[in-house]
């Protein structure tokens, strides 16, 4: 089949990049990609077949500047420009300029993105078509007394969202009349700063809600169809987290109803291309067809687009490039079925223990399952920046029913091993495993309930610390002469450090080859090691049970850092040296310091104020999410270094406490 076009340029980065320049090279497309100062060695770099420079890492100066994008795609010869998702992918006026510039969007109109860019123009005219909607108020009027009045006459809880908003992004759920003015304030101040919009819009928050959505594709020539539905209702402050097709105990009946609606939405628009029509599910029981309602229109390829794929067999990328190239939809409704079941986990360089806050950092090391679909755009040995979204991976399983997608999920999950930075990896892990998922009994608000539960790590194994000592000396289980000694055996004290905690360990080397590790609760013994490249094995316990594991080993200036996999958790470990100083270990207790590097977009603290431990102090905002900086105990504010506006690097201090009897 004719390519439908001869090259295109990519305005994105990172895993989508990556995505489409698969889907692009298959079809025999050439592919430019654009990078900015801190993507210059990326992974999608690397893939295309021409890759152009423009501008300084932050994205304002880069991946949003359209002008250089396009001039890009001039100087290069593409014929189309494929926008990915985020970024200027749902920009109307970049669409115009793409267009004036004689080249093809990947994508609908600038008049369909207008159309249902802004939650509240697109609720106006949803509900004209016929589509049901969310009760709530998206006016004109901004004014905080007049819209906490709106509120009340919804009725709480209410959800304040960012009209021009995606991604969670400008959201906030409101339970109390006394909370929304901090609610509103934080939603208007995300808008902007992540849309360059501080309209919102005021909806009921509907109880025990669902988040399902539907695919649609649209021609330039009237036709419209769906590809079923998607449940994304595993969300953490209105994030997915992890998503499936297709929605678990949806009925035909109801399909039908919602995929109906959908398909009216896009048609009522005259959409063309890719797009995703989002509602929102009461799940306090049954699902109804009276029960959803029109919560939002993405006038782009999801994130999550895989799981349809893998339920469909359609490349949504390819009809992307065709339908652009002015062909008509490939195929008919009636084409169109469900094959078994999907999954789709994101997993991300965060840390779930403390409040999911992004991580940075070099990856020593990354790998999957062979048992998943795994979209990325880093590979081992790239840095994990700051200036963008910290997404490393998504992995996505399918199979012949739920259970056996949902199985082949954990088991990927499990075989994932990530080191040089944290992950939210066993978070999903417990999640994929959490009774209410497995038994679909689950809405948007069960992360949030169960969420102490659902990120306490397992505790450390006695197994990870053996591992991590046995590679971290350089032993090698080979050696004929392992433990060899005149009189008795071999000893090591070992200190492995775990984040703030130290495991002081001995051990054992005996002559018959076994290890035995010694000053935990109970003393382990392993048998039979076998080291080939990163993968151990050993036997272990009285019925002699097979334990493995994979190690990665990296250099560091504090001693040697050892990564190891087992059971599948993963465990991080410093084989201290006690002549090298660190910083970390320092008693921070008299200050606030910045959990990671960002910018500060509040604050609340002055020299010689009190302040209870826990105060809100400020917020810090990094990779568009906002954090809140708290006082770690209660005192005198010493002293502040920092002020709004301000550019921190992660580990900065930012304000100093003292005793409240100081003077």
């Amino acid at each position: 089949m004719t390519p439908p076009f001869a090259k295109i340029l990519i305005a994105n980065r990172g895993e989508i990049a990556c995505r489409v320049i698969k889907t692009a090279r298959r079809m025999g497309v050439q592919t430019v990609a654009v990078f900015s100062d801190a993507d210059r060695h990326a992974l999608h770099v690397e893939l295309a077949d021409e890759a152009v420079h423009i501008g300084a890492s932050p994205v304002g100066e880069s991946y949003l500047v359209g002008d250089r994008i396009i001039a890009a795609a001039v100087d290069t010869g593409a014929e189309a420009i494929h926008p990915g998702y985020g970024f200027l992918s749902e920009n109307p006026d970049f669409v115009d300029a793409v267009e004036a510039a004689g080249l093809a969007f990947i994508g609908p109109s600038a008049r369909a993105i207008r159309a249902m860019g802004l939650k509240d123009a697109a609720k106006d005219l949803m509900e004209e078509a016929g589509v049901p909607v969310v009760p709530g108020y998206q006016g004109a009027n901004q004014d905080p007394d007049f819209l906490a009045n709106e509120a009340a006459q919804i009725g709480y809880p209410v959800l304040i969202k960012a009209r021009a908003g995606g991604g969670g992004k400008g959201m906030r759920k409101v339970d109390r009349p006394e909370d929304f003015r901090d609610g509103l304030a934080s939603a208007v101040r995300e808008g902007q700063s992540a849309f360059g919009d501080p309209h919102v819009l005021i909806e009921k928050f509907i109880t025990s809600p669902r988040h399902i959505e539907v695919q649609v594709f649209g021609d330039n020539y009237g036709n419209a169809v769906h590809l079923f539905e998607r449940d994304c209702s595993l969300q953490r402050r209105h994030q997915k987290v992890i998503e499936e097709a297709p929605a678990p105990d949806m009925t035909e009946e109801v399909r039908a109803a919602m995929t109906d609606a959908a398909v009216m939405a896009a048609k009522a628009i005259d959409y063309a291309g890719a797009g995703t029509i989002e509602f929102i599910v009461d799940g306090s029981g049954p699902l109804r067809t009276d029960g959803f309602w029109f919560m939002e229109m993405n006038t782009r390829l999801q994130v999550e687009h895989p799981v349809t794929e893998a339920i469909t067999g359609v490349d949504l990328v390819e009809w992307q490039l065709r339908v652009a190239a002015g062909e008509p939809l490939p195929v008919a409704q009636s084409d169109l079925s469900i094959n078994g079941h999907a999954f789709e986990a994101r997993l991300y360089a965060e840390d779930p223990v403390n409040g999911f806050l992004p991580a940075t950092g070099t990856l020593d090391h990354l790998s999957f399952s062979d048992a998943a679909r795994n979209d990325t755009g880093v590979r081992t040995g790239d840095n994990i920046s700051p200036f963008y979204d910290p997404m490393i991976a998504k992995v996505i399983t399918h199979g012949e029913d739920r259970s056996e997608a949902l199985g082949r999920l954990v088991h990927a999950l499990r075989g994932t091993h990530v080191a040089g930075t944290t992950t939210n990896a066993e978070f999903l892990t417990t999640l994929a495993l959490h009774e209410g998922f497995q038994t679909c009994q689950f809405d948007t608000g069960l992360i949030e309930r169960d969420l102490d539960a659902l990120t306490t790590p397992a505790p450390t194994s006695e197994i990870h610390l053996a591992f991590a000592a046995i590679a971290g000396l350089g032993i090698d289980p080979q050696n004929p002469r392992l433990g060899w000694r005149l009189w008795g055996d071999a000893s090591h004290h070992v200190l492995l450090r775990q984040g703030p905690e130290l495991h002081e360990r001995r051990l054992i080397l005996h002559a018959d080859g076994a290890i035995t590790l010694a000053g935990g609760e109970e003393a382990l013994t392993l048998r039979n090691l076998t080291l080939e490249g990163a993968h151990v094995r050993a036997r272990t316990g009285p019925t002699n049970a097979q334990v493995e594991a994979w190690i990665i080993l990296t250099p560091t200036p504090d001693g040697l850092s050892a990564s190891v996999r087992t059971g599948g958790t993963v465990r991080d470990f410093l084989l201290f040296d006690p002549r090298a100083g660190r910083a970390a270990d320092l008693d921070q207790g008299h200050a606030v310091v910045a959990p990671m590097t960002g910018t500060i977009v509040a604050l609340d603290a002055a020299v010689g104020d009190t302040v209870a431990a826990g105060e809100k102090l400020g917020v810090i905002e990094a990779m568009k999410m906002e954090t809140a900086l708290t006082a770690p105990r209660a005192g005198r504010i010493a002293s502040v270094l920092c002020a709004a506006g301000s550019q921190v690097e992660g580990g900065a201090i930012l304000v100093t406490l003292e005793d409240e009897e100081t003077t």
